[in-house]
């Protein structure tokens, strides 16, 4: 059972579901300037606080329909319209024609490029295919043995 929420701490997961920053959560609802930037954090690690706000994130999702698969599918379609081939024009609005790498004479194509990428980028990390994070792990993925030895020397414990 979820421990029920303070009157603050209802206003604050309403105002983190606006922009999801703690910080500025906590001072919409009412909390102290000076303290907002440790209370927001603070706020977001207590568990019923967190399970308040994933239950609000799903019923938004539920009510909206936006999930995973329609933000995936929205890349991709973004992603194909980008690699379509469009028919370069003059200012006239006549077809610029290109001379080929074999000689033939045909209409030059655009293809956006960098928006592609960009969407190719953002299933990537979706996928977790690129990470800044290196995780480091022992034998059998367990932890890192580690050991410091310390040793003095010139050290004269008789001295007063």
């Amino acid at each position: 059972m979820m421990k029920k929420l303070t009157a603050r701490q209802s206003l604050f997961v309403g105002e983190y579901l606006v922009d999801l920053n703690a910080c500025h959560a906590a001072v919409r609802a009412g909390y102290s300037e000076k303290t907002a930037s440790r209370i927001g954090p603070e706020l977001l690690g207590k568990t019923w606080v967190a399970e308040a706000i994933q239950k609000r994130m799903n019923e938004r999702s539920k009510r909206t329909e936006i999930n995973a698969d329609f933000v995936l599918n929205g890349i991709m379609k973004n992603i194909s319209r980008c690699e379509q081939g469009e028919p370069v024009r003059d200012r006239s609005g006549e077809l610029v024609m290109i001379e080929t790498e074999d000689g033939l004479i045909a209409p030059a194509y655009k293809y956006d490029a960098s928006n592609a990428l960009k969407g190719y980028e953002l299933i990537g990390k979706h996928l977790k295919l690129f990470t800044d994070k290196h995780e480091h792990a022992g034998p059998g993925g367990g932890a890192i043995e580690s050991s410091v030895t310390f040793s003095f020397t010139g050290v004269n414990a008789n001295s007063d």
